[in-house]
This record gives structure tokens, C-alpha cells and sequence, in this order.
């Protein structure tokens, strides 16, 4: 504490603190825009992925025509005493066993070998050398391997609706089911094209005779969170990364 004039008294703190006081601001101020991007990294959800199909295909099934005026009989809902409950119409349902199974592996080398080289015969002047023999070389390899494998496989079953049937017989189908469970919530879409005599008498056919088949399994919650790697590990994964 000192007194200056007219007797009123302040405080000085020493330069060191001051110094340390503006290094800690510094610090703060250029770990903000960092500490910001983790937290919102954190907060970034899971965006499950849609089921892509072609632009042609509806989006809702499209029913029978209504049933005539004056009658109580429709001919598209009309059940037959000796046929089975087979889907063979817009507005069915039949179930799908799932039974996709795939293995794919890939295995790729290169190897490159160059070597050049030169000699020079030592030149003279009057039968005195002018310099010593002179030789030059290079030489140049590169070699990559790259090996690669996966392995998927899908075993259930899901009862899909059929949504159009199409001039030559065939179903398109499509069906969503989702399972709520403790730590998350899964999710298995399919779509695509059934012919009518591939379904079993028990109204099922298998996943294997889907056409233009479109299978989607993902999950969202804790458990699939703590599979998926966070944004600094994905960019030092990606081409991008220094290393």
C-alpha cells in the first residue's frame, strides 16, 4: 500500500502478479475456441441412415378399388375357399427371412525396381589427365501391399407390406421394424421385389430371393455410441492427418 497526494491510499500489485494474471487470461482466451469444439462434438447426435429407392416407387401402398355401388362384394377382397392366404395383392403382408451371409476379401501388391548407371573414361590433354574417372548412379524402388477382408451376416425375420404389384406379377415390398431396448434402439428396414411364386405356403419367403434388395440394420443409444470412434480419431484415420 502506498499514499499518494490528498491522502487517499490505493493498492499497486506487484508486476509479477500482474504478468501472471495476463498470461492465464492469454491461455483462457486461446483454449476457448478448443474447449467449445469438444463440447459440441459431444453434443452431436446419430442421424440414422434412410432407405434409398428409385424415384418410380410409391410411398404408400396403393389399395384395391372401393367395392361396387349397390353391393356389398368387392372383388379385391374377395378370399377364395381353395386358395391359400399367400400376399399376391397391394396391401398384404408376408414375412421375409432374413438369411444374408457375404465374405469378400481383396489382396493387392506393387513392387518397382529402377537402377541406372554411367561411367565416364577419364579425359586427357596432351597425355596428361585432366581429371579422374568419373562415375554416376541412381537407383529407385518402391514396394505397397494392401490386404483387405469382410464378413457380415443377418439372421431373422420381418413382416413387410406389399405396396405395388407390378404388370408382370412381382410385389414390391417394404417394411420397417424397431426394437426399443434398455440401451438403445435398433432398427431393421428392407425393401424390394418379390415374385409371387417364391412365397412358401406359410406366406414367407427368403431374403435370397429379394430383388433389388435393400437390407438396412443399425442401431442408436449408449451401445452403438461407444462403437463409433470420436471426431479426433476419425480425422487422424483420414487422409488428411499429418502422419
Amino acid at each position: 500500500m502506498t499514499h499518494g497526494n490528498g491522502g487517499r491510499v490505493r493498492d499497486v500489485l506487484p508486476r509479477h502478479r500482474m504478468a501472471g494474471l495476463r498470461t492465464r487470461q492469454t491461455a483462457l482466451v486461446r483454449w476457448a475456441p478448443a474447449a467449445l469444439a469438444l463440447a459440441l462434438a459431444g453434443c452431436a447426435g446419430f442421424v440414422p441412415p434412410t432407405l434409398e429407392e428409385s424415384d418410380d416407387l410409391p410411398s404408400t401402398a396403393e389399395m384395391s378399388s372401393a367395392g361396387q355401388a349397390g353391393g356389398l362384394f368387392s372383388p379385391g377382397h374377395a378370399l377364395s375357399l381353395t386358395s391359400d392366404q399367400r400376399a399376391f395383392r397391394a396391401g398384404d403382408v408376408l414375412t421375409i427371412v432374413l438369411q444374408e451371409q457375404t465374405q469378400a476379401s481383396k489382396r493387392a501388391g506393387t513392387r518397382m525396381d529402377k537402377r541406372s548407371e554411367m561411367s565416364v573414361d577419364d579425359a586427357t590433354l596432351m597425355g596428361r589427365p585432366l581429371v579422374g574417372d568419373t562415375s554416376l548412379g541412381a537407383s529407385r524402388r518402391f514396394r505397397g501391399d494392401t490386404s483387405s477382408s469382410a464378413q457380415n451376416t443377418l439372421r431373422g425375420a420381418i413382416t413387410v407390406v406389399v405396396h405395388r404389384v407390378l404388370p408382370g406379377g412381382l410385389l414390391h415390398v417394404r417394411g420397417e421394424k424397431r426394437l426399443f431396448l434398455n440401451q438403445g434402439e435398433e432398427t431393421v428396414r428392407v425393401a424390394g421385389y418379390v415374385r409371387a411364386g417364391d412365397i412358401d405356403t406359410t406366406n414367407r419367403v427368403s431374403s435370397l430371393r429379394v430383388a433389388n434388395a435393400r437390407i438396412q440394420y443399425f442401431g442408436t443409444g449408449a451401445l452403438a455410441d461407444s462403437n463409433n470412434p470420436g471426431w479426433l480419431t476419425r480425422f487422424f484415420n483420414s487422409q488428411f492427418a499429418p502422419l
